[in-house]
């Protein structure tokens, strides 16, 4: 949590959240079994967050990368402002294994408006360890696998003459070792007969010699269980929509050419008016044309705006265009409209 003064009380202090996203990883095990269990999937996550201002290795944020770049300009960024930068080791995250800003060219300069991240597996694993709830994803083969492991298979009787009532956190510490840890132990113990090994549930090391065994042994497996990495794409909304209204404005003279016209090209994707409705003269039955016309582009659920105000066309387009309109239809008769 990020401390922040609070100024209706000297000396008191506010927290707020710097990210949205440990929800979802404290969720895991929810989000995996409403997806079937299987994976990839996504999760997202609204909220408001407080904090302060290469080569892409991995194909899956790349990929991520890629997907970013395509939807930035489909919202109306400008391509030629819009550009990737991957952060330095020094301001790397801490969970983060490799990230990407997407910055955005606009009147402050540079700025970051979407990181992507590479978090690995960090989060899943600090809050297995945290909860002692495996946050873990299984798998399944299609056919049953006959895989040889390396095991600890500790000698009790050994342990208890040389640990005595620590027995029980040795035996389970020696228990908890993964395979790449066996495999250093094993190697230790076949040069020296003896290694120091450190358990955490004592807070001190101790030492392990060769009759407390480790074995090769078979075992058949029908699943695979593993802790599965995260890419995390972040959007900072407000940003974005300001660098698109930058990158959308522009002026134009009037027809007179005695004054600028502001104009809005929003895409229709994201403009929140998508069309307009006018008459192109003052008419009774033109005017009913573009109810009607109103009235069907309500029930297909295209926002729109109906101007009957009798104002001159130029002056209704400038309106429009002003607005960000895509989209306008000019009841030209009875019979005919231009869109």
């Amino acid at each position: 949590m990020r401390q922040v003064p609070y100024a209706q009380a000297v000396g008191s202090l506010i927290y707020m959240r710097r990210e949205t996203a440990q929800g979802i990883f404290v969720n895991f095990k929810e989000l995996c079994f409403y997806n079937g269990n299987k994976l990839p999937f996504a999760g997202a996550q609204i909220g408001q967050t407080f904090w302060n201002e290469g080569i892409v290795n991995n194909e899956t944020l790349g990929y991520f990368i890629g997907r970013v770049y395509l939807f930035l300009p489909c919202l109306g960024i400008d391509k030629e402002r819009l550009r990737f930068r991957q952060h330095l080791a020094n301001e790397m995250a801490h969970y983060a294994a490799d990230c990407w800003d997407a910055e955005i060219e606009c009147s402050y300069g540079w700025i970051e408006c979407v990181g992507i991240a590479d978090r690995s597996a960090y989060d899943l694993h600090a809050h297995t360890e945290k909860s002692g709830v495996a946050l873990v994803a299984q798998e399944k083969f299609s056919e049953t696998r006959e895989v040889e492991k390396l095991v600890i298979a500790p000698v009790k009787k050994e342990l208890g003459l040389a640990f005595k009532g620590s027995q029980k956190n040795v035996v389970e510490a020696l228990e908890a070792m993964n395979e790449k840890e066996a495999m250093e132990m094993k190697a230790a113990l076949e040069s020296k007969g003896e290694v120091e090994f450190y358990v955490c549930t004592l807070g001190k090391n101790v030492c392990i010699k060769k009759n407390m065994l480790i074995s090769k042994e078979k075992k058949k497996e029908h699943q695979r269980v593993f802790t599965p990495s995260v890419i995390e794409p972040s959007f900072g909304i407000g940003r974005i929509i300001y660098c698109l209204y930058e990158h959308s404005f522009y002026t134009r003279p009037s027809k007179a050419g005695d004054e600028q016209l502001n104009v809005f090209r929003f895409p229709p994707l994201v403009a929140p008016i998508k069309c307009t409705v006018f008459p192109l003269v003052q008419n009774q039955q033109r005017e009913e044309v573009a109810k009607v016309i109103s009235t069907l582009l309500k029930v297909a659920g295209i926002s729109h705006k109906i101007d009957i105000t009798g104002t001159s066309m130029g002056k209704r387009y400038a309106r429009t265009y002003e607005l960000g309109v895509p989209f306008a239809i000019t009841v030209d008769s009875t019979s005919l409209v231009t869109i």
